[in-house]
C-alpha cells in the first residue's frame, strides 16, 4: 500500500471544503517556519473576509474542535466590524437571532471559556453598531437564557422582569451573563462621551442599568448552593460598571443610585472564603480612582472591617515581616482607604477607629527589612504619610492663625513618621547591599528620595526641631561610631538643607557637628567607615555651602578632609565636586589660601590613578579661588602655574599620538581641555558681582601683554589637540566649550577671546571633523552674543563664517539628508544673521551664492528628518519678516523674499497637503504664519502651490481648498491657526469626513 504524501503548503492555504478550512486553523495552532505561519495567516484572513464569510462562521461554529470554534466567533467579529455595509435590513435581526443562538446552545453545553468570551464580545460589537436598535440587551440575554430558546428582543418588555428571571438562570448562565454586561461597559467607555455619534451607546449603558443592578444583586450574594466563582465574576462585573460609572457621572449622564445600592453587599463579601482577593481588588480600584462613589455609611462599615481582629493580625505578621499575600492585599486596601479618606481621618482624629486607621497605617511603615528588597509595603505607606503631611500642610496655610483643633495630634503623627523615616532609611551592610539586584538598588535609591521629600514637609510642619533632633543622631552616632546610624543621620540632615535657611539657630546646630570629630572621623585610616556613609558626609558640604560661607572658620578643616577624600579612589569624584561648589562660593574668604590650593593641586596633578573628572573640578575650585583676586594684574601668576599643569597633560597627549596610543592619548587630550573649561567657567564674573560697562575702555591687561599670552597659550591647546584628534567628537566639543566659557562675560577676561579666534575653529572644519554640527552652533552662540554691538571686527569674522557655512552646503550636495545634525547646524547658523548681520549676510562676496543658500533651506523643509526642518522653518519665519531695514539692505531682502516666496508656499503646502507628520504641524504653522501676516503676495502664493500639479492630496476638492485659504489668511497668524492647519491635513490625509462641513 502507498504512503499517503502530506499535501504541499500552497495546496493547503486553498481550502475546498469546511473540512479543510478547519484543519487549516488547527495547523495555525501546530509548531511552523514563520513562513507558513504567515500564509496561513493571510489565507484564513482572505477567507473570513470573503462573501462566504457570513456562513463560514456558522459552519466553524458547529465544529468538535475548540480552537475551530473560537475561530468561528472571531470570524463573526470581524465580519461585523469589517464588512457590515454588506448586510442587508434583514440580514441584521437574523445576525442577531443567529448569535443569540449560538451563545444560548454553547452556554447549555458548558463549551470553553475562551469560545464563549469571544462569542460576548462578537455580541458587544453587533451592540455597537450605528443601525442596531438592541436598547435592553442585557434583560433580552436574560430572557434568552430563560426561556432557552431566542426570543424576540420586542417582547422581552412584556415577560418576566430581570430580577424574577435571574434566580432561574443555572450558573454558567449567570456566569456568561456578567461576561456579556461587563464587555459591553468596557468597550462602551472606549467611546467618547462627548461625540454625537456615540451618544446612543453611552446612553444604552444607562438604559441597562437598572437591570444589571438586578443582575448583581443576585449574583453577588454568596451562599452554599451556589459556585462561588459566580459571586467573583459578580464582583469583576460590578468593578467595570463603577469604573464607567465614574465617567459617564462626571459628564452628569448617569446616576449613580442603583450601583451604589449594591456596594454594601459587596463590602460583606471580604469575610467570605474565597471572596477577599477579588472584593478587595474592587474596593481599592474604586477608593483610588472613585472614591465619591461610596457614601458615608460604606466608609463607616470599611472602617469597621480595617479594625477588625483579622486586621489587626495582618498588620501585625507584615511587621513581623511576614508578607504573605493576604496580609499584602490587606494592606493596599487600608492604604487606598487611608488615600480616600485622609481629610477624616485628620479632622476626626480624636475618634477611636480613626485613631486605630492611622495606627496601622504607621506600624505599615514599621515592618522589618530592608525598604523596597525586604519591605514592600513601606514604599507605599510612605506615599500616604507624604500625602497626609501634604493636607495638615495645605490646612495651615489655608487657617494661618488658628491651629484647628485637631492639628496639634496630626502632627505628633507626623513626628512618629519622621522617626521611623530614619530608620527606614539607612542602608544595609555592603554583604547585604552587595546582593541586590539593579531593580532593587534603583527603588531603594528611589524610597530614600521620597524620605527626603517627606522630612522637608515634616519641617515646615514641626519646625527646627526635627532638624536638631536628627543633629543629635549624628553626633550620638559619631559618638558610638555607628556608621550606618550615621548615614542615615547625615542623610536627614542633607535633606533639610533647603528648609533650614541662613537663620542663627540653623548655624549653631550645624556648627556643633562642624566642631565634632566628624571630618577627622571620615579619612581616620583606624576605622572602617562605610564608603557610603563617607560620600553621605561629603553631600553634607556639598549642601551647606550657605553655611561655610557664613561661618568661614570651619572651612579649613572641611577642606583638609575633601582633599584627603580625593586620595580613595571611591570618594575622589563626589570630593572634588564638593570642593569645586565650596570654593565657587567661598572664594573671597579663601584667597589667602591660594598658594595652599597650587601646592595641594601640584601633588594631586601628579597621581597616576586620578580621574579627569576630579582633576578639571579641582582646577576649576582653584580658578575659581583666582578669579576672586582683587586686581586683574594679580591673577596671571597663578594662572600661569595652572595652565602650565594643562599644557604638560597636551604634551603627554601630543607624545601619545606621535607613539599611535590614540586611546591614552584621547584622555589625556579630553582631560586638558575640560581642565581649561573648567577654569573658563569658574572665572567668568560671578552674578552678584556688579560690572561696570560705562567705565573707560582702554585695553585691559587681557588685552595686551602679559595677560595675552595667557590667552595665546590656551588657544594654543586647544588648536594642537583639534588638530592631532580632530576626529574625536570629546575632543572637538571640549574645544568649543572653551570658547562658549567667554561668550557670556561683558569684560574682557582670560577666556574672553576676539571673534577672530572662534572663526579660525569653524573655517577649519569640514565634513571629517567630529562634531561638526556642535561647532557650528558654538559659531551661533558667537554671533549671538556680539548682535548688539556688531564692531567691524565681529562683521568680518560673521562674513567669513557664513562663507564657509555655504562652502558646507556645497559639500552636502546640497541634500538635507547626507547629514541631518550638519544640515540642521547650516541652517540654524545662517537665521542667526537675521536681523543683525543683513549688511554681510547680502554682503556682494556672499550674493552669488546665497541661491543655494535659500535652495538647501525650502529642500530641509520637506526634508524627512525633524531636525532639518524644524531648522528651516525657524529660518524662513525669520526671513519673511525683514522689515525697516536701510534701503539697499530691504530692496535685496524684498527681491529674495519675491523669488522664493512661491517655492516656500509650495515647500509648506507639499507638508500640510498630507505629507507631514502630525507632529511636524506646530513647527511648519510658525513660517506660514509670518509669511500671511508680513508679505502681501502671501496669499496668491499659497493659491498657486494649493491648486498646482505638485500638491499632494487628490483628496481635498478645490473649494474645500477655496474655505481653507480663505480661513487661514482671515486669521493672519492669529490664535487659531494652528487649528486649522490641522484640520485641513487631516481632510487631506482622508482621516475626517469633509473639511469644508
Amino acid at each position: 500500500m502507498a504512503a499517503q504524501t502530506e499535501p504541499k503548503l500552497d495546496e493547503v492555504l486553498q481550502p475546498q471544503s469546511i473540512e479543510e478550512v478547519e484543519k487549516l486553523v488547527q495547523r495555525l495552532y501546530l509548531p511552523g517556519s514563520p513562513q507558513q505561519i504567515t500564509g496561513i495567516q493571510h489565507a484564513l484572513q482572505k477567507l473570513q473576509r470573503s462573501q462566504e464569510g457570513w456562513q463560514l462562521a456558522n459552519a466553524l461554529l458547529r465544529s468538535g474542535d475548540e480552537k475551530v470554534r473560537f475561530f468561528g466567533a472571531l470570524t463573526f467579529n470581524i465580519k461585523i466590524n469589517k464588512d457590515w455595509d454588506s448586510l442587508e435590513a434583514g440580514d441584521i435581526t437574523a445576525l442577531q437571532e443567529g448569535l443569540l443562538a449560538w451563545l444560548t446552545r454553547l452556554v447549555s453545553t458548558e463549551d470553553r471559556p475562551l469560545v464563549i468570551k469571544k462569542l460576548c464580545s462578537t455580541l458587544v460589537a453587533y451592540a455597537l453598531q450605528p443601525p442596531v436598535h438592541w436598547d435592553y440587551c442585557i434583560r433580552h440575554l436574560v430572557f434568552c437564557f430563560y426561556v432557552t430558546n431566542v426570543g424576540p428582543a420586542g417582547g422581552v418588555d412584556r415577560n418576566a422582569s430581570t430580577a424574577e428571571m435571574v434566580p432561574k438562570l443555572n450558573e454558567s448562565q449567570l456566569i456568561n451573563t456578567l461576561w456579556f454586561a461587563t464587555t459591553l461597559v468596557e468597550e462602551v467607555g472606549k467611546l467618547d462621551l462627548d461625540s454625537i455619534r456615540t451618544h446612543k451607546y453611552h446612553q444604552r449603558v444607562a438604559t441597562n442599568l437598572e437591570d444589571i443592578a438586578d443582575v448583581l444583586r443576585y449574583t453577588m450574594s454568596v451562599n452554599s448552593s451556589k459556585d462561588i466563582k459566580v459571586a467573583q465574576e459578580g464582583i469583576k462585573c460590578f468593578q467595570s460598571w463603577v469604573v464607567y460609572a465614574h465617567r459617564a457621572w462626571a459628564d452628569q449622564s448617569l446616576v449613580l443610585d442603583p450601583l451604589q445600592g449594591l456596594t454594601q453587599q459587596a463590602l460583606q463579601n471580604l469575610s467570605k472564603e474565597g471572596m477577599f482577593d477579588v472584593t478587595q481588588e474592587f474596593l481599592t480600584d474604586i477608593l483610588l480612582s472613585f472614591p465619591a462613589f461610596f457614601q458615608p455609611m460604606d466608609y463607616q462599615s470599611l472602617a469597621s472591617i480595617l479594625c477588625s481582629p483579622a486586621a489587626a493580625k495582618c498588620v501585625s505578621s507584615l511587621r513581623a515581616g511576614d508578607s504573605d499575600q493576604d496580609a499584602m492585599t490587606f494592606a493596599r486596601l487600608l492604604m487606598a482607604y487611608g488615600e480616600a479618606a485622609m481629610q477624616d481621618l485628620a479632622k476626626n482624629i480624636e475618634d477611636r477607629t480613626a485613631r486605630q486607621i492611622l495606627n496601622q497605617l504607621v506600624d505599615l511603615l514599621d515592618c522589618q527589612g530592608y525598604a523596597i528588597a525586604e519591605d514592600e509595603v513601606c514604599s507605599q505607606a510612605l506615599d500616604f504619610w507624604s500625602a497626609f503631611a501634604g493636607f495638615l500642610l495645605d490646612s495651615t496655610f489655608d487657617d494661618a492663625e488658628n491651629e484647628t483643633h485637631w492639628m496639634a495630634q496630626a502632627k505628633q503623627y507626623v513626628a512618629r513618621i519622621v522617626d521611623l523615616c530614619w530608620v527606614k532609611a539607612r542602608i544595609p551592610p555592603p554583604k547585604i547591599s552587595t546582593t541586590w539586584d539593579a531593580d532593587t538598588r534603583i527603588g531603594f535609591r528611589g524610597f530614600r528620595s521620597d524620605v527626603e521629600d517627606l522630612l522637608q514637609s515634616a519641617y515646615t510642619l514641626l519646625g527646627m526641631g526635627v532638624y536638631e533632633n536628627f543633629a543629635r543622631l549624628v553626633l550620638e552616632s559619631l559618638r558610638i561610631q555607628a556608621w550606618l546610624y550615621l548615614e542615615a543621620s547625615v542623610f536627614c540632615l542633607n535633606a533639610l538643607s533647603d528648609c533650614v535657611g541662613d537663620g542663627e539657630a540653623g548655624d549653631e546646630v550645624l556648627s556643633m557637628i562642624c566642631q565634632s570629630s566628624l571630618f577627622a572621623d571620615m579619612v581616620s585610616a583606624t576605622a572602617e567607615i562605610p564608603v557610603k556613609t563617607q560620600q553621605t558626609t561629603i553631600a553634607l558640604l556639598n549642601d551647606y555651602t550657605a553655611f561655610f560661607e557664613r561661618r568661614t572658620q570651619y572651612l579649613p578643616a572641611a577642606l583638609n578632609f575633601l582633599f584627603n577624600a580625593l586620595k580613595v579612589q571611591s570618594l575622589a569624584l563626589v570630593a572634588a565636586k564638593a570642593i569645586l561648589t565650596m570654593c565657587s562660593s567661598c572664594r573671597k574668604s579663601l584667597v589667602s589660601e591660594l598658594e595652599a590650593f597650587l601646592r595641594q593641586y601640584e601633588m594631586v596633578s601628579t597621581w597616576n590613578d586620578i580621574e579627569a573628572g576630579t582633576k578639571e573640578k579641582v582646577i576649576g575650585a582653584i580658578a575659581a579661588i583666582v578669579q576672586a583676586l582683587p586686581t586683574e594684574e594679580i591673577k596671571i601668576e597663578p594662572l600661569r602655574q595652572l595652565i602650565t599643569f594643562v599644557q604638560a597633560d597636551v604634551h603627554a597627549s601630543l607624545s601619545l599620538v606621535s607613539t599611535a596610543q590614540l586611546e591614552d592619548a584621547q584622555l589625556k587630550g579630553v582631560c586638558a581641555l575640560r581642565c581649561l573649561v573648567s577654569m573658563g567657567k569658574a572665572m567668568q564674573v560671578p552674578d552678584d558681582v556688579a560690572v561696570d560697562l560705562d567705565s573707560d575702555r582702554s585695553p585691559t591687561v587681557w588685552e595686551r601683554e602679559p595677560g595675552l599670552s595667557i590667552q595665546t597659550t590656551i588657544i594654543q591647546c586647544a588648536n594642537a589637540m583639534i588638530k592631532s584628534m580632530g576626529w574625536d567628537s570629546d575632543i572637538v566639543e571640549a574645544a568649543c566649550q572653551i570658547l562658549r566659557a567667554g561668550y557670556t562675560e561683558t569684560i574682557p577676561g582670560p577666556f574672553v577671546f576676539p571673534p577672530k579666534v572662534t572663526e579660525d575653529v569653524v573655517t577649519s572644519s569640514g565634513q571629517d571633523t567630529a562634531r561638526l554640527g556642535y561647532v557650528l552652533d558654538t559659531a551661533g552662540i558667537m554671533l549671538s552674543r556680539h548682535g548688539t554691538d556688531s564692531p567691524k571686527e565681529v562683521n568680518r569674522t560673521a562674513l567669513k563664517i557664513l562663507l564657509h557655512v555655504l562652502g558646507l552646503i556645497h559639500v552636502l550636495n546640497e541634500n538635507p539628508s547626507s547629514d541631518p545634525e550638519v544640515a540642521s547646524s547650516c541652517i540654524d547658523l545662517a537665521e542667526k544673521f537675521i536681523p543683525r548681520y543683513l549688511d554681510t549676510f547680502f554682503d556682494p562676496q556672499v550674493q552669488g551664492s546665497l541661491a543655494t543658500l535659500f535652495t538647501f533651506a525650502l529642500r530641509c523643509l520637506t526634508a524627512s528628518e525633524i531636525l532639518a526642518k524644524r531648522s528651516a522653518a525657524d529660518f524662513w519665519s525669520s526671513f519673511v519678516q525683514i522689515t525697516d531695514q536701510p534701503d539697499h539692505i530691504q530692496s535685496l531682502a524684498n527681491s529674495a523674499i519675491n523669488q522664493y516666496g512661491p517655492l516656500l508656499s509650495l515647500a509648506l503646502m507639499r507638508n500640510i497637503g498630507g505629507e507631514a507628520a502630525r507632529s511636524e504641524l506646530e513647527t511648519l504653522a510658525e513660517p506660514l504664519k509670518k509669511m500671511i501676516f508680513k508679505q502681501p503676495k502671501a496669499k496668491r502664493w499659497l493659491s498657486d502651490a494649493l491648486y498646482g500639479d505638485l500638491f499632494p492630496s487628490r483628496i481635498v476638492s478645490d473649494s474645500e481648498k477655496r474655505v481653507w485659504l480663505q480661513k487661514v489668511t482671515n486669521l493672519r497668524g492669529a490664535k487659531g491657526t494652528n487649528q486649522v492647519i490641522k484640520e485641513f491635513w487631516m481632510a487631506c490625509r482622508g482621516t475626517n469626513l469633509s473639511y469644508a462641513s
